[in-house]
């Protein structure tokens, strides 16, 4: 808890990252206490991290990280160590279903819940048809559970009305790998860390959001021939602080300007003649275009817009061009800011323009924010076509019908599928009147939350939640069915690099709590959705026959899953996908030999305008005759929807702290994580904060066009004219805490393209209400320090951590390191 990423292994480059297990017990449970370990891998971010539950007496009493897996080597961070297990042993789980009785939500059964279900259900199809039914989903269900939900909802329904709240945290990261190279999926791999020479980090900070990620890369940054690293961000971040220590730069932006920063780092590149012209020309389409579109910004004029130094962005761009190998990972510093899907695409063209792509120590990781995002755009519980196929291509339609046993007419592809944000509006209407949403909490996490609580509370909309407790969106539904968790029961999940792990059942599910994949198979069943020979729709009752129809779906395309089975996931380590008879132990990379999944008949999406969002023809596209090329595509920048004005002179900017998940739901069920970043903040400028009068701690309003909040201040790491807040705080139900939520002030507005809701990118004001009695609640281990050291205690560490450093192992999905240190 105090020392973020744990004791430091620097290594050479080139070598295996040495392996250090991380443990954690429950208090009074000691090692030879447990009865038994059950594989999986951590939930508590997008990292994905191989580890092994501790059960004793039936219940899961710790996690200890799996030194053999190919992602983390056996480290834990503080979520994984000590949010991993707390959640599960709460005395406010629900384990039962309820259903809202005279205004109130009262426990029941579940013949009735579901019956309540079946019945508006059935009645709403038969009135009004399959357009009144919405799903949203999540990032943290199993892959057997989004397969299943996609098969009923676009099969069985035949709703276009499918989305989950990736489309907050990783829509531009599927969008932006769609438009340059055809198909989702990450082209780099994590092995790509131990080869690089740079990295530069977009809008990700690291440190707090994947700490076992960014330990290994301290583990190189600290050996004696460290890659230098360049971070995009507008808080002096931890990452930031390695950025200049190893030599390279910290890029502070204005928010909302990071198009422009790209614009200008590529133009940079053709400048100076840092471009591989031949394999360009072999390779991708569009450069011309691209270096007439970024050629007005010059160093000086990128600077006037970002706020930067025309000097630090030729820096940053001279070590793109000059380093032998780059590794890029973007998050949502640019994913939900403005202009989302333009700039992360623009970080693609710089590793196409140079060539570095495919081959170890040059990777792109556009990374995810939750642990199974991956898995909700692959399986198509979102706003995609399971299997990474394309709503616009007929033949691929009818691949989907042929495997379903359906009339093609029935899956919804007439128009593009309803994002999220969409969803939310029908179902303001009441054009949508029944909406199930499982395992994520809108009325926190969703923009403008005031809005959203609206929708939810209204007679409008039938709203059906699946979930552990009872959080804020819980309370609104119209039932509420419990949900059983991680270690709860069994599946798959697959993690930013394309890692598939198994996580084998721990432990029985409390009460009366079912499997999401249970749920929606008795929904199934009770709906009675049937083939087009009367047949049931959904044939399989268990995780492991439900993968099994699901590898059936991928053969042949991108995502390939054909040479996996529970017994292969098994094994030592998670696998990443491709896994076919061509790579039957997995694939470390995509695209070693430059070929792109861009053919017409392949691709997953045509193609869009990155401007305006609008939609690139099938015939358009067959016409430009990519035949496997990248494309590279370029926009000009636009000033952000809203700008700061005298009324609201500040820009408001949201994130994350490293203590804290999501909305809390299982993270504030732990007492270590919950004293390390208890309540709501909100950090200044040392320069605000003194023009505003405004100290350390005091209690402050912060106010948008849309809402407010009140919350102590933290003299930060912000930059100047900037104001953030973590997201992470509604009212999960824990006794003494107040009501305070960061999108109270973020707007219902999205990127044309990735459709992801913009939560960077809004004006506030800031006054003082009065002196705060002592510093505010932010940890000071990472980015919300305080400015002046000793402004506030400093975060204490949590219950006993064993960690413990191991032989290094061999690690058979990872080809580009070898299995004895110091060989390669």
């Amino acid at each position: 808890m105090a020392d973020i990423w744990g004791a430091g292994m620097p290594h050479a480059r080139g070598t295996v990252w040495p392996a250090r297990v991380d443990q954690h017990l429950a208090d009074g449970v000691t090692e030879d206490q447990v009865d038994r370990w059950v594989g999986s891998a951590c939930l508590l971010c997008s990292n994905g991290c191989g580890c092994d539950i501790a059960v004793k007496d039936g219940r899961m009493v710790g996690i200890r990280g799996r030194a053999t897996d190919v992602v983390n080597h056996g480290r834990l961070g503080p979520k994984g160590l000590y949010g991993s297990t707390a959640w599960a042993h709460a005395p406010d789980r629900l384990t039962r279903p309820m259903i809202r009785d005279g205004g109130l939500l009262v426990d029941c059964d579940w013949e009735t819940a579901m019956g309540r279900v079946v019945e508006v259900s059935k009645r709403l199809l038969r009135e009004q048809g399959p357009l009144s039914h919405g799903f949203y989903t999540s990032g943290q269900l199993f892959l057997e559970e989004y397969y299943t939900l996609a098969v009923l909802g676009k099969a069985g329904v035949g709703t276009p009305h499918m989305d989950g709240n990736t489309r907050l945290c990783t829509a531009t990261a599927a969008a932006a790998l769609k438009e340059s190279f055809g198909a989702d999926g990450q082209p780099g791999s994590y092995t790509d860390i131990e080869h690089c020479d740079a990295i530069f980090l977009y809008g990700h900070n690291m440190a707090e959001t994947q700490t076992v990620l960014w330990a290994r890369i301290l583990d190189r940054t600290r050996a004696a021939d460290p890659p230098r690293l360049v971070c995009v961000d507008p808080r002096r971040t931890k990452v930031a602080e390695e950025a200049e220590r190893t030599g390279g730069v910290h890029l502070a932006p204005r928010v909302g300007t990071n198009l422009a920063l790209l614009n200008g780092l590529t133009r940079e590149l053709f400048e100076h003649g840092w471009v591989d012209h031949d394999w360009v020309r072999e390779h991708t389409l569009g450069a011309d275009d691209l270096r007439d579109i970024v050629e007005a910004y010059t160093p000086e004029r990128t600077a006037e817009i970002c706020g930067v130094a025309p000097d630090d962005l030729r820096r940053a761009a001279r070590i793109f061009g000059e380093s032998g190998n780059v590794l890029s990972t973007v998050l949502q510093g640019f994913y939900q800011s403005h202009q989302a899907t333009a700039s992360a695409v623009a970080v693609n063209n710089l590793h196409l323009l140079r060539g570095l792509i495919g081959r170890p120590g040059s990777g792109i990781l556009q990374m995810n924010g939750q642990p199974t995002a991956q898995n909700n755009r692959e399986c198509g519980a979102d706003g995609d076509l399971p299997g990474f196929r394309n709503w616009d291509n007929e033949q691929h339609i009818e691949q989907l019908a042929k495997l379903w046993n359906v009339d093609p007419l029935v899956i919804p592809h007439w128009a593009p599928p309803t994002h999220a944000m969409q969803i939310f509006s029908y179902a303001e209407e009441g054009s949508i009147g029944f909406l199930w949403i499982s395992a994520t909490n809108p009325a926190v996490s969703m923009p403008e939350s005031a809005r959203i609580r609206r929708i939810l509370d209204g007679d409008q909309c039938f709203v059906v939640v699946q979930d552990l407790f009872l959080t804020e969106t819980a309370r609104l539904a119209d039932v509420v069915l419990p949900a059983a968790g991680w270690g709860e029961k069994t599946g798959t999940f697959t993690n930013v690099n394309r890692t598939v792990h198994l996580s084998d059942q721990a432990v029985e599910p409390p009460g009366e709590a079912r499997s999401d994949l249970d749920i929606f198979l008795a929904y199934a069943e009770a709906m009675d959705f049937r083939d087009r020979d009367g047949e049931p729709l959904i044939t399989w009752r268990t995780a492991e026959e439900a993968f099994d129809a699901w590898r059936e779906v991928t053969r042949g395309r991108p995502v390939d899953y054909t040479g996996l089975t529970y017994e292969k996931l098994r094994g030592p380590t998670g696998i990443p996908w491709p896994v076919n008879e061509h790579a039957p132990e997995g694939t470390d990379r995509l695209y070693a030999d430059a070929v792109f999944p861009t053919a017409t008949e392949t691709c997953e999406t045509y193609g869009h305008d990155l401007l305006t969002g609008g939609a690139v023809t099938e015939q358009e596209h067959r016409a430009l005759r990519p035949d496997g090329r990248a494309f590279l595509k370029g926009a000009q920048y636009t000033p952000a929807h809203e700008m700061p004005s005298e009324d609201y002179p500040l820009l408001y900017t949201t994130g994350r702290t490293v203590y804290q998940f999501h909305t809390r739901t299982k993270t504030a069920r732990s007492r270590s994580l919950r004293e390390a970043a208890p309540d709501m903040w909100v950090e200044l400028s040392p320069v605000d904060a003194e023009r505003l009068g405004i100290a350390e701690g005091d209690i402050v309003r912060v106010e948008s066009p849309r809402g407010a909040f009140e919350a102590q201040a933290r003299v930060g790491q912000v930059m100047p004219g900037a104001v953030f807040a973590p997201f992470h705080y509604g009212t999960p139900g824990l006794p003494g805490e107040v009501p305070r939520q960061a999108n109270e002030l973020t707007m219902t507005v999205w990127d044309p393209v990735s459709k992801q809701p913009y939560f960077k990118t809004a004006a506030c004001r800031v006054r003082k209400i009065r002196d705060g009695g002592g510093p505010a609640p932010a940890p000071t281990t990472a980015a919300s320090a305080p400015a002046q050291p000793g402004a506030a205690p400093a975060t204490a560490g949590g219950a006993l951590t064993v960690s413990r450093a191991v032989p290094v192992p061999a690690y058979p999905n990872d080809p580009s390191c070898a299995a004895e240190p110091g060989s390669r």
